[in-house]
């Protein structure tokens, strides 16, 4: 039995990425049950929307910074390497539940990238696109600003690979898993919040760990 799920496991990795399901607007885990048995996944699932993702190198790799902005850019992953850098080692939390203790993203402060793009006044929101084809999010203004949100370039110690949502990916400490988008490509300024693919089926907008998604036993400070 166990030689047969591995089998399937090792079809699953080579079919694809496992796709996320919806259940009266919310995420249940993985339905094959075989996710935790992706290598080197390091206490991680694997999550898509979408049924494959295109690779991005660093050759190929750009994230457009445009919008409600003075100053519209594209960066490429040199230039963002370049850039001033960040290491937080925080719990990551999966609303689904499971939960990856003490993880160490690294990368540029989103608050960089948006005070030198010059953000417009009246603008109150950001927008977050993915190469995925599909996957969106969105913070407010404040909380994009917030020096637990970045533009991860580094996870667990190393390059972000495909698989965790590299080679960019947005990683927002504070809140449940599903608000730090894989595969970044555009972060665009907002004059409202535009909720996000799973806000589309019953997550909250605002996904503080603890107090929300029907978890609100965490302080309010």
């Amino acid at each position: 039995m166990v030689l047969g799920l591995l089998g399937l496991g090792a079809a699953g990795v080579a079919a694809g990425p496992f796709l996320q399901r919806v259940e009266s607007g919310l995420a249940q885990r993985d339905p094959s049950g075989l996710a935790g048995l992706l290598p080197g996944n390091n206490g991680f699932r694997y999550y898509s929307v979408v049924t494959s993702v295109p690779e991005r190198s660093a050759a190929d790799y750009t994230l457009t910074v445009d919008g409600l902005v003075d100053r519209p850019a594209t960066h490429r992953l040199a230039d963002l390497q370049a850039m001033p850098q960040r290491r937080l080692v925080k719990d990551v939390q999966c609303v689904t539940g499971w939960r990856v203790p003490d993880t160490p993203f690294e990368g540029v402060p989103l608050a960089h990238l948006l005070d030198a793009a010059g953000v417009r006044p009246g603008a109150k929101a950001v927008r977050f696109s993915c190469f995925d084809g599909a996957y969106t999010e969105s913070l407010t203004l404040d909380q994009a600003r917030r020096d637990d949100v970045l533009v991860a370039l580094r996870l667990q110690d190393q390059p972000i690979g495909h698989q965790h949502g590299g080679p960019v990916r947005l990683y927002v400490a504070p809140m449940y898993f599903y608000k730090s988008a894989k595969w970044l490509s555009g972060i665009t300024v907002t004059d409202a919040v535009q909720p996000g693919y799973w806000e589309g089926n019953g997550y909250d907008v605002d996904a503080w760990v603890g107090r929300s998604n029907g978890r609100d036993d965490a302080p309010t400070s």
